[in-house]
């Protein structure tokens, strides 16, 4: 099964890091989050991936270009200009790249990658977020109800302390806990092909007119996944990835 991962976005509220590289090259632990993503798929075994690419392209695409030399020790023969790596990075995927238009919107580029997917049912996810999802436990759940989409939920933390009252005294209080009710699109998608068909083109939104209709016509379900989920929208969330990961306990890898 075939892995999209949309990756095109401008990521405006990253401009710390987004000023000079596509979101899904901002680092965790020395590693781009979109590598993170790609090597929760890989342990799961699907290992063939499509990037939808738009803005700063060109990096993500020496990334992987480069993507041996970057990881590995070499020899380079100044003569013949031959590069000899030393070691084997492990790394078994195969990465194609598409560029998919600097302004195109999530639905254009997911239309965008029809020619590369075919008529498979295929997983997508963004360029963004990192879970301990079961990638697995996913699949099978999508394979069991025969709806044309399945999108994974998920309870985020919440970013302020929750208070729990009765009437003006406090009875509970959780610092920053999982929110307790109501379930946001984590990403994490499983789709069948006939998808395609509703989306119109470059200028569609992903979550708005394609799941909506999905949805009307009783055709999206949703996985819900209750373990750790984490999106890299500003910096905050990002500093706490590279704090998780630091901590030696990051639980988006298996």
């Amino acid at each position: 099964m075939k892995v999209v991962i949309l990756a095109g976005g401008f990521g405006t509220r990253l401009s710390e890091y987004t000023d000079s590289i596509p979101k899904p090259m901002v680092c965790i632990g020395g590693r781009p989050i979109l590598w993170h993503i790609m090597k929760l798929y890989s342990s799961y075994n699907y290992k063939d991936f499509f990037i939808a690419l738009g803005y700063k392209a060109e990096i993500i695409k020496q990334y992987f270009l480069h993507y041996k030399t970057l990881n590995s020790d070499f020899m380079v023969d100044l003569g013949s200009g031959e590069i000899t790596p030393y070691g084997d990075s492990g790394i078994d995927w195969t990465v194609t790249m598409k560029d998919t238009g600097l302004n195109t919107m999530t639905g254009g580029r997911v239309k965008q990658l029809q020619e590369y997917i075919g008529n498979e049912t295929f997983l997508l996810t963004y360029g963004d977020g990192v879970a301990d999802i079961d990638i697995s436990a996913l699949v099978d759940f999508h394979n069991s109800h025969g709806k044309m989409v399945t999108v994974s939920g998920v309870r985020p933390s919440a970013r302020f302390g929750e208070l729990e009252l009765n009437g003006n005294q406090v009875i509970s209080f959780k610092e920053k806990p999982q929110i307790s009710q109501g379930w946001v699109n984590g990403g994490f998608f499983v789709i069948n092909p006939e998808f395609f068909s509703l989306i119109d083109g470059d200028s569609t939104i992903l979550e708005q007119e394609p799941l909506e209709v999905a949805a009307q016509r009783g055709e999206l379900m949703v996985y819900q996944h209750k373990g750790f989920w984490q999106c890299m929208d500003a910096k905050r969330d990002r500093d706490l990835l590279e704090q998780l990961w630091a901590s030696g306990n990051a639980p988006w890898m298996t």
